[in-house]
């Protein structure tokens, strides 16, 4: 298990640049601190993923962190969603009060200016996957993802205030990521569609929707919509729609 989790890890391009500032700098050891607690952050996601087996696809090294990317469900239960995002920062506490015993300089400001970072609500911070699990409890799904991505631009503007290379560097992959979920986002709610239509999802929690209107629909709940007096089932109208393509 363990070999095959790490044959899974990828070392993006802006890592190896981040490296070669920590030696110019002379802040090697702080890199070093650096990448040591974003690895056991994302520990914490890989384990409580593998809990809920959820099928890992690649873990990646990113200049401001890592993520592990699943091969998984858009419409996974929100517990599941929820937990696998912050056993993170769990992962990440236990770490760190094991490193206080050992006085290592300047791990309370690495530690926490982590924490904070990784807490910007910015795509694919843990911060927006957070809050995109909670925007589902009250809003329907694609409501739910275009807040998630004008409040990952509005956070992402600020950051340009600071003058310094390595949050540059951060900054260009984050607008990076922020870009490709926009252009995505039509593509990615089509296959929320999709496995709606395809597969058997058991929520307990339901959710009228009046009329037919399908970008209404909501993640964590089973849809119902009522139109004309006569009730259907999301089954039926999402059949409706794609067997008509």
């Amino acid at each position: 298990m363990i070999i095959k989790i790490i044959s899974k890890i990828k070392i993006h391009i802006f890592f190896y640049i981040l490296i070669f500032i920590g030696v110019l700098t002379g802040h090697f050891k702080d890199f070093i601190l650096f990448t040591s607690i974003i690895l056991f952050h994302e520990l914490g996601h890989i384990i409580s993923g593998i809990h809920y087996k959820w099928d890992i696809d690649k873990i990646v090294i990113l200049p401001n962190g890592a993520i592990t990317i699943f091969n998984t469900s858009i419409n996974k239960p929100f517990k599941e969603e929820f937990i696998v995002s912050i056993m993170g920062f769990v992962f990440q506490f236990m770490f760190y009060f094991f490193l206080k015993n050992f006085n290592i300089t300047n791990l309370f400001i690495i530690n926490y200016g982590i924490l904070l970072f990784n807490l910007l609500p910015i795509y694919p911070l843990d911060g927006s996957k957070i809050l995109n699990s909670i925007l589902n409890l009250f809003f329907p799904y694609k409501l739910s993802n275009l807040i998630s991505i004008i409040l990952s631009i509005v956070f992402l503007i600020p950051l340009f205030l600071f003058k310094n290379l390595v949050i540059y560097l951060i900054i260009i992959f984050l607008s990076i990521k922020v870009f490709n979920e926009i252009k995505l986002r039509k593509i990615t709610f089509i296959k929320f569609l999709l496995e709606r239509k395809n597969k058997n999802f058991k929520f307990k929690k339901i959710k009228t929707i009046k009329g037919l209107n399908i970008n209404k629909m909501f993640k964590y709940y089973k849809n119902i919509f009522y139109n004309n007096k006569m009730y259907y089932t999301e089954g039926d109208i999402l059949k409706k729609k794609f067997d008509f393509y």
